[in-house]
């Protein structure tokens, strides 16, 4: 028995659990681009200040603001386990616990577009 827990544990079946981006989600009012980017920075600059190791938080936004394809590599590579598949809860290898709000890992359904 003990070789079938090492195999699970060792083949990291959470690390290669597939994202995908947030379920739609609305903000409380309708808010512009302009308006979510200071939200969004105050969360990415006090987040490590919660715990965890700053390059993770840093490899987690990273991945936020990336492509689904280039998320998913940094997800990988950076050794995140991804609780959630939309990354709102995931995990670094000791332990430590990391939760993303969805208003960083996509735009809400009332965005105001600000296209001049």
């Amino acid at each position: 028995m003990g070789c079938t827990e090492s195999k699970q544990i060792s083949g990291d079946v959470e690390n290669a659990k597939k994202i995908r981006k947030p379920k739609p989600w609305k903000h409380s009012e309708p808010i512009t681009r302009a308006k979510l980017a200071p939200i969004r920075d105050e969360f990415w600059d006090t987040a490590p200040h919660y715990g965890g190791q700053k390059e993770i938080w840093d490899a987690l936004r990273a991945a936020a603001e990336a492509e689904l394809i280039l998320a998913q590599a940094i997800i990988d590579s950076a050794g995140v386990i991804v609780q959630n598949d939309d990354l709102t809860i995931c995990y670094d290898e000791r332990g430590a616990k990391y939760e993303l709000p969805k208003y960083v890992l996509s735009e809400p359904i009332n965005l105001i577009r600000d296209d001049c």
